[in-house]
């Protein structure tokens, strides 16, 4: 059996001085690391009657992409702006030092849809709440949010409370 812990790796000062960046490559790496990574997070949405997958810009991606082929669900991409090639609706949200936005296109979740929203680490919870409101504007329920990585420190699940938050490591 596979232990993601053992394979995540810890690079210091990455992308700047005093943070410590955990990196999930090694798991992608793995090709029985990354099935039972995105098994995990399959298990996770099929419980909350998961209808759409939507994998945050870009390691979401990486993790929705095979949840979302897994059961045979839809798969949403949420990019920063300028990436979509059609009509999309936008949620600016503010960072440590500044702002920055999401975008979907218009016609990826409605009404009716329960959206499970897919990244690599949780830290403050700010880009996955603007995933978060992005689907509820659009009228969608968010079933809840999938993470490798949370980062217990810094908040990021209470701030997303009352959705639903699950992540395969904690740190």
């Amino acid at each position: 059996m596979v232990n993601l812990r053992d394979l995540v790796r810890d690079v210091p000062d990455f992308p700047k001085p005093g943070i410590l960046f955990r990196d999930i490559t090694p798991i992608l790496a793995d090709a029985e690391a990354f099935e039972a990574a995105t098994n995990a997070m399959s298990g996770i949405a099929r419980v909350h009657g998961a209808t759409k997958v939507l994998g945050i810009e870009s390691r979401g991606f990486i993790l929705g992409a095979p949840v979302a082929h897994h059961l045979s669900l839809p798969f949403v991409p949420c990019r920063k702006p300028g990436k979509l090639p059609a009509a999309t609706a936008r949620v600016e949200y503010d960072l440590e030092y500044g702002s920055d936005a999401l975008e979907v296109h218009t016609d990826a979740v409605q009404a009716g849809d329960r959206v499970v929203i897919i990244d690599d680490l949780l830290a403050t919870g700010g880009t996955a709440e603007a995933a978060a409101r992005l689907c509820e504007q659009q009228g969608a329920e968010v079933a809840s949010v999938l993470v490798m990585i949370e980062l217990l420190d810094l908040g990021g699940a209470a701030r997303l409370a009352p959705r639903h938050v699950y992540s395969l490591l904690k740190y």
